[in-house]
């Protein structure tokens, strides 16, 4: 991309017009940041280094003082988590626990369909949502084409019984042959979207076909099955990651900002982000499944909870597919059970350490208050891993003994840097920068002194319009990138409308995941749709519904179950009081 230099002294002229010179020399660094992080003109990780040259350069913080915000409690946090993230990713933990919720679910297709979608949500809790995505598709995309070639089987038994009972029929008059023939066929007729006859299926494999591939697909109905199974994988690991505050990295970015921002606020941590966005996760969850059913395979509550009936040959096919992937992982490995401990151990920490509603164990160390956050668990269980063997490491001596001389731990450091995500950890701490350097400059004060007249609108309003401007934002930028250039923006608006600003901040931060409209938008949109059953306009009309859904989720949670559990209502004491100081 070529820089018109004219254009960059132009921006930097005009809001030199527009605020003071070091407010505006900051300004200027975050336009250009914000500028190329969304049309990644650079890779973003590069972008998030520019802070740390260009501040020291406008004389807006000292070198050693931006290089100190490049790390902070997130990084050992994400370091404990993917440290765990490995060691389930490489005894493969994931699929067991994914292909296992499936089985429990049924292999009814509309009941498969929030099987998978349950499962890759859980999933997507712990794992990255790329990684989710990246290991659930597989599974999909064997039971879809599975359940594509029972429906083909199906069909030439179909096919086989009508040309025998035709034949044996040569001997009757003819006139009466026609009329069972033509009685037959009316009896096996598909329903809309299926085909049984051969030139149905001929003239629908003209017009279905895969943009990678190029296989052509028997019927209307299973490429729309392939459709469907893509989006709910792509779309629930996304959801999932609403649900931890380590689930996606923009939950990890906004609550590092946030406790910078405002250390005095110790209301946000693992347990109280939980009990909040649980909810929220469930309701999104189930209604982006109706939706994405309803559009492409049509709802029939008669066919979804039938009861006592035989199950079909795609039903029986596809539960002997899951069966049988399941059966290949084999009994439960003692690598796999000291993982799932782990894990479950950590959960029950960061559960339990400030819980809000009882006393958590960090009453423990009442003695140094805060000094014991969500990362100290993290380290612990992180360590775990290198530490617990995994298997010994055996020789053999030259009298023929067998003897262990090592031992081999549960991950590797090898294992662990594939798996780091070190632009993700750079991108943040650029992020981190960037809020140090608004704040230094006073950049954030005079942006909130700007925005004080929006105070007199409506609460809702202002909290719906942020909502749609981020979602808006997150379809063509990345969701850390957004949520990195909204919150030094965000922050001061709360503070000068004089309103709690975890009232912006919170739906705010969760909308920016909601990034389902374009393959483009967010990793797991890509993967499924590199699988070449989706078109665009496809993701486009189903993404649009699920944003639509998902900001009004949202707006309801902010105005019912959320609002007590943080007191909404009140301008907290922990945040600054604008309303009272004049901003020069």
């Amino acid at each position: 991309m070529q820089v018109n230099h004219r254009e960059e002294r132009l921006v930097f002229h005009l809001v030199s017009c527009l605020c003071p010179l070091q407010e505006a020399e900051c300004a200027y660094v975050l336009f250009v940041v914000a500028i190329l992080w969304i049309t990644e003109a650079l890779p973003l990780s590069i972008t998030a280094l520019l802070p740390g040259l260009m501040f020291p350069m406008f004389g807006i913080m000292p070198s050693t003082q931006v290089a100190s915000a490049y790390f902070k409690d997130f990084h050992l946090l994400l370091i404990g988590v993917i440290c765990l993230a490995t060691s389930i990713e490489k005894w493969n933990l994931h699929r067991r626990i994914a292909l296992r919720m499936v089985m429990m679910v049924g292999v009814n297709p509309a009941w498969l369909t929030l099987g998978f979608m349950s499962s890759t949500a859980f999933l997507s809790m712990w794992l990255s949502n790329t990684s989710t995505a990246a290991m659930v598709m597989p599974i999909v995309e064997a039971v879809a084409q599975q359940i594509i070639s029972a429906e083909a089987e199906a069909e030439a038994t179909q096919m086989t019984y009508f040309n025998e009972s035709a034949t044996h029929g040569l001997e009757i008059d003819e006139t009466v042959i026609e009329q069972e023939t033509n009685g037959r066929t009316e009896k096996t007729k598909p329903v809309p979207g299926n085909s049984n006859g051969s030139g149905k299926v001929s003239s629908k494999m003209e017009m279905e076909k895969n943009s990678v591939t190029g296989a052509k697909y028997r019927s209307k109905k299973d490429h729309m099955i392939c459709k469907l199974m893509c989006l709910c994988i792509a779309y629930s690991s996304t959801i999932g990651g609403l649900t931890t505050i380590t689930g996606t990295s923009t939950n990890l970015i906004f609550s590092e900002h946030f406790n910078t921002r405002y250390p005095e606020c110790r209301c946000l941590n693992f347990g109280s982000w939980f009990m909040f966005s649980f909810p929220i996760a469930v309701i999104l969850l189930l209604l982006s499944w109706i939706w994405l059913q309803w559009l492409f395979l049509g709802f029939n509550f008669k066919q979804m909870f039938k009861c006592g009936k035989t199950k079909t040959v795609n039903e029986k096919a596809c539960a002997e597919v899951i069966k049988q992937e399941y059966e290949k992982l084999g009994p439960m490995r003692y690598q796999e059970i000291v993982t799932l401990v782990i894990f479950i151990v950590m959960a029950l920490l960061w559960f339990s350490r400030d819980p809000g509603f009882v006393t958590g164990w960090s009453a423990l160390f009442s003695e140094y208050p805060g000094f014991v956050t969500d990362s100290t668990v993290a380290l612990v269980a992180g360590l775990l891993f290198f530490l617990i063997p995994a298997k010994k490491l055996t020789k053999t001596t030259s009298a023929g003994d067998v003897v262990a001389f090592d031992f081999s731990p549960l991950i590797t450091w090898k294992e662990f840097q594939s798996f780091m995500p070190w632009d993700i950890a750079i991108l943040v701490g650029g992020g981190f920068a960037l809020a140090d350097g608004c704040q230094e400059s006073g950049l954030s004060g005079w942006i909130g002194s700007k925005l004080s007249p929006l105070g007199s609108l409506p609460v809702w309003l202002i909290i719906l319009i942020s909502s749609l401007m981020v979602t808006s934002l997150t379809e063509v930028a990345s969701n850390p990138a957004t949520i990195t250039i909204l919150f030094p923006i965000l922050s001061p608006l709360a503070e000068a409308i004089h309103v709690n600003p975890l009232h912006i901040l919170l739906p705010s931060t969760l909308c920016t995941s909601f990034a389902f409209l374009l393959p483009v938008a967010n990793p797991p949109n890509a993967i499924v749709f590199s699988y070449g059953h989706l078109k665009v306009i496809d993701m486009v009309k189903a993404g649009l519904g699920v944003n639509i859904l998902g900001v009004a989720v949202v707006m309801l949670g902010m105005f019912t179950w959320i609002e007590p559990m943080f007191d909404l209502y009140t301008y907290p004491s922990w945040a600054p009081d604008l309303v009272n100081q004049t901003i020069p």
